[in-house]
């Protein structure tokens, strides 16, 4: 397969949008990875439901690096996120790598729909929750809050391709206490973890499966090495800008992202 030089073009703006997007909101960026991803490989003429896997598998294995590199800039800036955000990862990775297994088995447009209807409820909890400030914690951080939450946000994750980062923040704003700041730092420790238990089981379900070239199992080499060589630097400059955007203003970007990827998932916008 001869790729034409569009599709390197448009993995190049996807590794840009995504990682300003990862270390600006605190989420791995696979809520626009995945996507752009998809529409592009269906663009080039793969099939569908190796389209949906690829993107997903390739997503997770970029977000790696991506939310490493927001992680280190949130760290400077913000204590008390190293512990939280790491006690939440390890838990994350149990959930993703089983949430990786399960995609393989799904058709590709019960996954849209999963993801859509997901993408949507994120943005309307973030509009409905635009003046608060700082929640009170509704259930205390333990051990046990730590595994239920971590193990369903991993498993949300390897199941869509996307870090986690869209639930985490809006559980750890709503439920525990966290400042959206707070949130958004922690989550991006939560999620450059969360992504290995996933990316791993991509590389397995598509082991002997997966007929694009130059990739192994579900993850293209191609795609991880160009997106990634941009949303490595973007999401450092976006945790830079985090900490100098007013808080309100940043939930509202982030809520017409979301619902405007929603409803292209869902096939309601062209």
């Amino acid at each position: 397969m001869m790729f034409p030089i569009e599709y390197f073009i448009g993995l190049i703006l996807i590794g840009i949008c995504a990682g300003f997007a990862s270390g600006l909101l605190g989420v791995g960026g696979g809520f626009l990875i995945v996507p752009l991803q998809y529409f592009l490989l269906k663009y080039i003429g793969v099939e569908p439901s190796l389209a949906m896997l690829i993107s997903i598998g390739t997503s997770l294995a970029i977000i790696i690096p991506t939310a490493l590199s927001g992680a280190y800039r949130h760290t400077k800036s913000l204590d008390g996120i190293i512990k939280p955000g790491l006690q939440l990862g390890v838990f994350g990775i149990v959930g993703g790598a089983i949430g990786g297994f399960v995609a393989s088995g799904l058709p590709s447009r019960t996954l849209e729909i999963i993801f859509g209807c997901l993408l949507l409820f994120v943005a309307i909890k973030n509009i409905v929750d635009l003046n608060k400030e700082r929640e009170e914690a509704k259930i205390p951080f333990n051990l046990i809050s730590c595994a239920v939450i971590g193990i369903l946000v991993g498993f949300a994750s390897g199941l869509l391709g996307i870090g986690g980062g869209v639930f985490l923040i809006v559980i750890l704003t709503a439920l525990l206490g966290f400042s959206l700041i707070e949130a958004i730092g922690t989550s991006s420790i939560f999620i450059s973890l969360t992504a290995i238990g996933g990316f791993l089981s991509y590389i397995v379900s598509g082991w002997g499966v997966s007929t694009f070239p130059y990739s192994i199992g579900y993850v293209s080499i191609i795609n991880f090495i160009l997106i990634a060589c941009f949303s490595v630097p973007f999401a450092s400059f976006g945790a830079k800008m985090a900490h100098k955007v007013p808080q309100k203003k940043l939930k509202i970007v982030f809520s017409v992202l979301v619902v405007y990827m929603a409803l292209k998932m869902l096939g309601i916008l062209p």
